[in-house]
């Protein structure tokens, strides 16, 4: 019957591995690149004995009781067995020895080492040596003639030499391999081996077969070869009868052959298609143990066992039962029986294990083999094995007419049949929480995120649940009984939430902990439908989620009532919640050659529930798979995959996913990992736990916390361009989040936002000093237009010291541009914002938002052209309240910053130019000194939009959030003032009673009356009515309103700073006029701006909670007059 496979188990760290039997075969040995020496009592012992013998250990061998192993340190060293107490040093070696092997009784032993030698040492007077010389490079592998008087040798140099022990002399050379220069360059490790007792041939794998030489005449015998090795083989190994040879390939394909008939017995695949290094027959059973380069252990049970017939059922593991069904029935061609990467089986037609009974699972009704499980045998050539006793002439003379005369009516699938070579499925991953460690350890971690960690103890003494919280100030321990055997869980501020899989008795269940309700009832529990179990569940603000087999995602709230449930487009394989988002990854098909092939969804579980992203890939690296799925501590999606690359959501490109980190990079070793356990943003600090030969950590004892960096992946990071250039693109994309929490309404820190935009207007003008230095000014054009406002006046003052003065001129064109393509997007929003309001307050009075803003910001042109020239030399990149056509450096880097200059009316002496910031707008400085906007007749709003006041506080209108109103350019104002000039004269200025429960409400919504006072003329406006008609005739193809404002700056921006400032003065002399209330309040007054400053904010805050009377028009127009002439 066909060898049965057992599921691959952790072994050692990922490295070459070796294993091999004891003398009575009770134990398994295997030593691995970790430096220990595991016995095994059985595949499924989950407690081996360890034993550690150096810091990396190549190679072992067992006999008599004694251990040898070839060690890193140069050593051969031996130990007792099974006691592991060290027993000396055998040999040395220059460098690392590569094999060890003992002789038939174990009284010698011989070695080979990277230093081209072989030894061979008396176990029990290790002075006792003999050195074989002759190799040009590394020895791969030894092998004992059963005689004692042959010793083979496969070298990096290409050939396998057969050396006479006695005088130390080569017999023969072959120059069988290709050649290198090291083990680990080496194609194959050439693990050659005698036939037992007799030793009669010797067995060396080149290429894609096994080459046997006739001993003494050292003559090619044959070669055992099959149509489905397609990669090379790489060790072999005999059954202690002789009778069959295995072999294993550098793809994880493992080959049995009848040695006297040639007939292939058995094919086997490795789960995952790993390179076979170890491989050990049983010495009395039919078992095979074999491990792969990565550190895993595998057995196979009942090789080229005669009894029985094929079962119908076995498999492997899950995943190959999967993977057989999904093949299954592809009756086109034979090309489905090797598409599997974890491999079927297809039974042979050897008259022996054919019987009389109905049995179907031989043959298909078509004829062609049923797909099984993951065994390939041969069919043609394979005998029944009963009759193997009888002598193999006997078997070659009448095999062709005992098969056609036992079954004449089957037909046979030749051994030159065509097969499929392409691309090999993947295994689906399983479904994993973040932050867990395996589930078939004893003691481990359920989950470890920001909030706490949960472990669980599941040995012969206790079986239970630990959580243990990071802020023991707030939260205490919790120990709890895990009699339903929970295997997964989540923790979040409100609550634990635990999982468990269904039983023949119990249905799959989840728990829930509300350890922060109020009521006295804080847990409940769900059971699952019948036949669906709990793969994945997280936690959220207020829900819980959990995806079950069945394919359905299911929503409760944090007290257990069911909410929504919807159905996955394909298996879960994880799941993180954060506030309202949800994230799933699920596979969203079949991957290939290594690949998996995963989507995600991310959905919005507010009020208004919607999905972000709709089953989109999710970009792993090659031949890698998922092992971290997550939320930043500020809500931005992450995942972590094997092959430590960290990527984060980029919400400022369209949701892509952007690579940030490299934990490989950190890492000492290969076998090193990094175990993530959070990302913050702010600081940018990804926290994780350092393994040392492993990807996850011990739960004992606590394993530390490290913090690495991040760093983007960009091109020629060592220079200086580069590391700007990374610098600055990851401050952008770490600083998204603020701008999604703006969107969303959420509170957060202004002076983060007002910081790093600072640091990024740093590096963009460092990097185009650098450019100029290249002489790379288109590239220091590019770098502008990356620039707020007031960075490109910077860059314009530097090109014109630098005497770049073309590079100057495209600056200020494209500061020009700019600011045109500024008014165009504001004057856009302000017709959807006049529009929206128009219809929240139908049959209510209008509230006029955007005129008031239009003329304070003509009148301040007047004030910032005049006084240009002055504060130019005093320029800086960081303070705020930057004019988009001004030199003034003094302002803000904000491009289009929202308009946050609002406060009330009622508040009495406010300072017009005062800027009060919100968690809205982000870029408002609380320090700030000037503003484009003098909105200051409405109330300071405090973490909240005041456009969302004006709506809310209004009591006859809807409570919905309207769009902010952002500050236009001055451009935009001085059109927008020129185009409304008609309609502005008419208003009258007959003060209106205000609506008292506006005047009595805390933050009241805007009045008209307080919105169409009529204002007085700026210079640069009375200076544009009378030149206009200059400008048109010397411009007639001028026709916009807007390109006619545009050419009056640009023509006033050039008069001498002595005209500019007696346009202005000739404003102010008309706004002088408007009374003696406002001189009087100028003599009470007349202190610095800081002072008035200091006064304005305490009479906020003394008067803010109070009830004040609006004041009437003509007060409004005093106080605007005085503050023009504080300047």
């Amino acid at each position: 019957m066909p060898a049965t496979q057992k599921p691959m188990r952790y072994g050692h760290t990922e490295g070459h591995t070796d294993v091999c039997f004891d003398d009575s075969g009770s134990c398994i040995v295997t030593c691995g690149s970790d430096g220990d020496v595991r016995i095994w009592e059985d595949l499924d012992d989950d407690d081996p004995k360890s034993i550690n013998v150096g810091e990396k250990a190549y190679s072992c061998a067992l006999k008599n009781g004694k251990l040898v192993t070839a060690v890193s340190n140069n050593t051969i060293q031996v130990h007792t067995f099974p006691e592991g107490v060290p027993d000396g040093i055998l040999t040395r070696f220059t460098t690392n020895a590569n094999h060890v092997v003992f002789n038939k009784d174990g009284t010698k032993v011989a070695a080979g080492s990277s230093d081209f030698l072989v030894k061979v040492v008396d176990v029990m007077d290790c002075s006792q040596q003999k050195t074989f010389r002759g190799h040009d490079a590394p020895v791969l592998s030894l092998s004992f003639d059963p005689k004692d008087i042959f010793l083979a040798s496969a070298s990096c140099d290409g050939s396998v030499r057969v050396w006479q022990i006695s005088d130390q002399t080569c017999a023969i050379s072959w120059p069988l391999l290709q050649k290198c220069n090291d083990v680990i360059n080496a194609k194959s490790i050439c693990r050659l081996a005698w036939q037992p007792k007799s030793g009669k041939l010797l067995a060396v794998p080149v290429e894609k077969s096994v080459k046997l030489y006739r001993r003494e005449t050292w003559s090619n015998q044959f070669d055992l070869s099959d149509n489905f090795i397609t990669q090379t083989l790489s060790i072999v190994t005999w059954s202690p009868c002789g009778q069959y040879l295995a072999a294993g390939s550098i793809n994880g394909l493992i080959t049995v052959w009848n040695v006297e008939t040639k007939a292939c017995m058995e094919r086997v695949k490795h789960e995952k298609g790993y390179a076979i290094c170890g491989l050990a027959w049983h010495p009395t059973c039919r078992r095979i143990a074999y491990t792969d380069a990565e550190g895993n252990l595998g057995l196979l049970e009942n090789v080229c066992n005669p009894k029985g017939k094929i079962s119908s059922s076995k498999v492997s593991s899950r995943v190959e039962k999967d993977y057989s069904d999904l093949f299954d029935g592809d009756d086109t061609s034979n090309a489905g029986d090797f598409l599997n990467d974890n491999a079927v089986e297809t039974p042979s037609f050897s008259k022996g294990i054919l019987h009389d009974d109905e049995d179907d699972d031989i043959m298909l009704a078509s004829g062609r083999p049923r797909q099984r499980s993951h065994f390939l045998e041969d069919d043609e050539n394979s005998v029944d094995v009963t009759m193997l006793k009888t002598g193999s002439s006997l078997l070659k003379e009448e095999e062709e007419d005992d098969q056609a005369d036992s079954i004449p009516n089957l037909p046979l699938v030749t051994p030159q049949r065509s097969f499929y070579d392409g691309p090999l499925p993947t295994p689906r991953q399983k479904p994993f929480q973040s932050g867990s460690t395996p589930l078939h350890l004893t003691h481990r971690f359920m989950v470890w995120n920001s909030i706490g960690i949960i472990r669980c103890y599941n040995d012969e003494q206790d079986n239970a649940i630990d959580v243990e919280f990071h802020d023991t100030s707030i939260y205490h321990a919790t120990h709890l009984s895990n009699t339903l055997n929970y295997t997964v869980a989540d923790l979040s501020h409100e609550a634990i939430l635990l999982a468990c899989e269904s039983t023949d008795e119990l249905a799959s269940k989840l728990h829930c902990l509300h350890f922060s309700s109020w009521d006295s009832s804080k847990e409940w529990i769900v059971d699952m439908p019948q036949n669906e179990d709990i793969e994945a569940i997280c936690l959220g603000q207020g829900w819980a989620a959990a995806a079950t087999s069945a394919l359905h995602l299911r929503l409760f709230s944090i007290g257990g009532v069911q909410k929504e449930i919807f159905s996955l487009p394909g298996p879960v394989v994880s799941m993180a919640g954060h506030g309202e988002q949800l994230f799933i990854v699920y596979h969203r098909g079949t991957g290939f050659d290594g690949d998996q092939c995963l989507g995600v969804q991310l959905l919005e579980l507010g009020k208004k529930k919607k999905q972000i992203l709709h089953g989109d890939p999710l970009p792993l690296t090659m031949k890698s798979y998922l092992v971290w799925v997550g939320f930043s501590a500020e809500g931005t999606p992450c995942f972590v995959d094997s092959e430590g690359i960290v990527r984060m959501l980029n919400r400022g490109l369209g949701n892509t996913w952007t690579p940030v980190c490299d934990t490989r990079e950190h890492c000492k070793g290969k076998s090193d990992h990094y175990w993530v356990v959070g990302i913050h943003e702010n600081p940018q600090q990804l926290r994780c736990i350092p393994c040392k030969g492993s990807r996850f950590p011990p739960t004992l004892p606590r394993p530390a916390v490290a913090i690495l960096s991040f760093k983007l992946p960009y091109c020629q990071i060592a220079t200086e361009k580069g590391q700007m250039e990374e610098q600055y693109w990851r401050s952008v994309m770490f600083h998204n989040h603020l701008d999604y929490l703006a969107k969303n309404g959420y509170e957060y820190e202004e002076s983060t936002k007002s910081q790093a935009i600072k640091q990024q207007q740093e590096l963009l003008i460092k990097m185009l000093a650098l450019s100029c230095k290249l002489e790379r000014e288109f590239r220091c054009v590019e770098l502008a237009d990356l620039m707020t406002q007031n960075a490109v006046n910077l860059a314009i003052k530097y090109a014109s010291r630098s005497g770049r003065l073309i590079l100057a001129q495209k600056l200020s064109e494209l500061a020009v541009e700019k600011a045109t393509e500024l008014a165009a997007t504001q004057a856009e929003e302000e017709e959807v914002e006049e529009d929206f309001r128009k219809r929240l307050n139908a049959g209510n009075t209008a509230t006029e938002w955007s005129q008031p803003t239009l003329r304070n910001q003509v009148e301040e042109e007047a004030e910032d052209t005049g006084e240009a020239d002055d504060i130019e030399e005093k320029s800086e990149i960081h303070q705020h309240g930057q004019n988009p056509f001004s030199k003034n450096a003094n302002s803000s880097d904000v491009p289009a910053v929202k308009s946050g200059a609002v406060t009330s009316s009622t508040q009495g002496r406010v300072n017009p130019f005062k800027v009060s910031a919100s968690s809205k707008e982000p870029a408002a400085s609380v320090k700030s000194a000037r503003s484009p906007n003098i909105l200051d007749n409405m109330n300071k709003s405090h973490k909240k939009s005041t456009a969302l006041n004006r709506a809310t506080n209004n009591e006859k209108s809807p409570v919905i959030k309207p769009l902010v109103p952002k500050p236009k350019s001055k451009q935009a104002s001085a059109a927008s003032y020129f185009q409304k000039r008609t309609s502005q004269a008419d208003k009258t200025e007959e003060v209106k009673e205000e609506n008292p429960k506006n005047s009595s409400s805390e933050n009241p919504a805007i009045c008209p009356q307080n919105t169409e006072n009529e204002r007085p003329k700026t210079g640069f406006q009375m200076w544009l009515e009378e030149n206009r008609s200059n400008i048109l005739s010397d411009n007639p193809d001028l026709s916009d309103e807007a390109d006619i404002i545009k050419k009056g700056m640009l023509l006033f921006r050039v008069l001498p700073a002595e005209e500019r400032k007696a346009w202005a003065a000739k404003a102010k002399g008309g706004m002088a006029s408007d009374g003696a209330e406002a001189k009087k309040r100028k003599c009470v007054v007349d202190t610095s701006q800081e002072t008035e400053n200091q006064e304005e904010k305490a009479t906020e805050s003394q008067h803010l909670p109070k009830k004040h009377k609006p004041l009437d028009l003509s007060t409004n127009q005093k106080l605007s007059a005085f503050a023009f002439k504080q300047e």
